[in-house]
């Protein structure tokens, strides 16, 4: 027998999430010195935690640790179930090192036990989208691991993710942007054109001059990039930003208008990096 995991950095709607029998790690965010695991939507006041950070609460991600790994693994390796784990972008987080430990230790009390981890090389819903076909392809193929991690392969440079910030100060508190270089662009009204690289690392793609811009040229992106396969949606994101969502959503129906199309909200997770206001689409693509 085998199992599959995701991670909530996924972004993977809960619905989706248990309709596909997924085994869910949930990963920390802190907010008023508060710890939370966030639980794909299920019980998340989105808007309360949006509410605090446009407030001036300071929003904060942490790892789990080994032990966290080794409750959620254990169960699986004792019974001697593989284990393949989709995982977002090894990139964007130290806690590997952990699950790294956590599963060395349980290989060795549990050497029966197969663990697999595929690096989707992605973030949010660009992982998310990744980690719904390969459920899906992991179910109708009797849950083996082995074709499963060989049909990811095939599909897994073929997501794109372009986002824009309201604010570029979350970027610049995680790293992502440089203070000075936030200040300006926020005077100035810039909205960096964010996504995803090869690499599994967050890239600038573009700068654009204003919201209004902004939304044109990520539905133009998808115009330009879009190649539908296994009836992947096209999602698009925001941070407590519906308006903008719904604008996007409309420029993408004029090009696209048979397409399905899911909105969901950005998770806390995510959201202490990105901000209040942030604005997203991921996309079956031709490449990233």
């Amino acid at each position: 027998m085998s199992v599959l995991f995701c991670d909530t950095d996924c972004e993977l709607w809960y619905t989706y999430a248990e309709e596909l029998d997924i085994k869910v790690i949930k990963m920390p965010y802190t907010i008023d010195g508060k710890e939370y695991l966030y639980d794909l939507g299920k019980e998340t006041d989105f808007k309360g935690f949006f509410d605090k950070m446009r407030a001036g609460a300071t929003a904060i991600t942490s790892a789990l640790n080994e032990q966290d790994y080794i409750d959620y693994f254990e169960p699986y390796f004792k019974a001697g179930e593989d284990i393949l784990y989709i995982a977002f972008s090894s990139k964007m987080s130290g806690t590997f090192n952990q699950m790294d430990k956590a599963v060395k230790e349980l290989s060795a009390k549990y050497p029966k036990a197969r663990f697999t981890i595929f690096d989707t090389l992605n973030i949010c819903m660009g992982a998310g989208l990744i980690v719904y076909l390969g459920a899906k392809f992991f179910n109708a193929n009797g849950k083996n691991v082995d074709k499963t991690v060989e049909y990811l392969n095939k599909v897994v440079h073929n997501c794109c993710i372009r986002f824009a910030v309201e604010d570029l100060k979350y970027l610049a508190r995680g790293g992502r942007l440089s203070a000075g270089k936030a200040v300006i662009g926020n005077l100035l009204n810039l909205k960096p054109i964010l996504g995803i690289g090869e690499s599994g690392e967050i890239d600038v793609m573009c700068k654009q001059n204003g919201t209004k811009k902004a939304l044109s040229f990520m539905a133009q992106q998808l115009v330009d990039k879009y190649m539908p396969y296994d009836d992947a949606p096209i999602v698009i994101l925001d941070a407590d930003a519906k308006a903008l969502g719904d604008e996007l959503e409309a420029k993408v129906r004029e090009k696209f208008p048979d397409a399905l199309i899911w909105r969901q909200p950005i998770g806390p997770v995510i959201g202490a990096h990105c901000g209040p206001g942030t604005v997203g689409i991921i996309f079956p693509s031709e490449s990233r």
